[in-house]
């Protein structure tokens, strides 16, 4: 059991710090190329901060255990607006852009549709992948376009050694294989011991695991009287997730449902929706929608918890 749990722990640690070692480094050789900081923003930084994710899906997928990889970004989805954002804005009420409201949320709650449509067969097969994988890149390309007169995102450059900042990048990818395999590892170990199925564990452990550097971040941020930030951070997050992460996974391995209820999918849509009113109600998310989320996120924890035997 020890071994489990530092598996765990480790594995979380070793994903944690190659993303950012994988972020810094892939960072500074970009602007070093003349790559502006706003399309390091939308790729780079964006795949570095899903990365632990990614590899956690991957891993799972490849080693058959295609619940926790689906589980991990549906519980990383629900997670990330049920309770860092719920979090964010009970500490300090959110302020939200009219772009927020008018493109990205809708597009967030897009993809979430387009993927419960997609798994109505029980399955992402690779053709699903592609199609999801066609999105994000429509998705990154329209960003750009439509940011292209915005103030770009200030990216904190890596260093100026151009074979460092290559070293970086190796370790962060070493670090993210190595991280992801002990992490599921682990965590399939502790599903069997206690007879929990790899859906609940991907909806639970993995999905707060993998989300707790975003968790750290927005609630620094709101404490420093910036949580504006945290309603981008958690769309684009979201977005990142779906079309991303189960796409690149589904091209590589088939992704099944099974094991998954109606209810996991629709908590997922259902929160993605619930924000959109929310942030229209005065341009913000206040304390009062923040206890509301963070009520029904840990209602669905509770339910799953009591439901966890396999």
């Amino acid at each position: 059991m020890t071994f489990i749990v530092l598996a765990i722990i480790g594995g979380f640690v070793i994903l944690t710090a190659g993303a950012e070692a994988l972020v810094r480094g892939a960072s500074a050789i970009a602007l070093r190329l003349g790559i502006t900081p706003l399309v390091i923003g939308l790729t780079i930084v964006a795949f570095g901060t899903s990365a632990p994710e990614l590899a956690v899906s991957v891993k799972s997928a490849l080693s058959g255990n295609s619940g926790i990889a689906l589980g991990n970004v549906i519980g990383s989805n629900i997670a990330n607006i049920g309770l860092i954002l719920a979090l964010t804005a009970i500490i300090r009420p959110i302020g939200v852009q009219s772009q927020t409201v008018k493109r990205d949320i809708p597009i967030m709650i897009g993809a979430s549709v387009v993927l419960l449509l997609l798994l109505l067969d029980g399955q992402l097969g690779w053709i699903d992948g592609a199609v999801l994988f066609a999105l994000l890149l429509a998705f990154l390309w329209h960003s750009y376009r439509i940011s292209s007169d915005e103030d770009a995102e200030e990216i904190e450059a890596g260093p100026r050694n151009p074979w460092l900042s290559t070293l970086l990048i190796l370790v962060g990818i070493g670090c993210l294989i190595g991280g992801g395999i002990l992490f599921v590892d682990g965590a399939v170990d502790l599903a069997r011991m206690f007879g929990i199925s790899e859906a609940v564990i991907g909806l639970t452990i993995i999905a707060i695991g993998t989300s707790m550097p975003e968790l750290v971040t927005s609630v620094v941020a709101a404490l420093k009287g910036q949580s504006d930030i945290a309603i981008g951070n958690v769309v684009g997050s979201n977005i990142f997730n779906i079309l991303c992460i189960l796409g690149v996974t589904a091209l590589v391995h088939p992704i099944s449902s099974a094991g998954f209820s109606l209810l996991d999918f629709g908590v997922m849509l259902v929160l993605s929706i619930l924000i959109l009113p929310f942030a229209m109600s005065n341009m913000r998310i206040g304390r009062k929608e923040g206890f509301a989320l963070l009520a029904g996120y840990l209602g669905y924890m509770a339910y799953l918890v009591t439901h966890a035997a396999a």
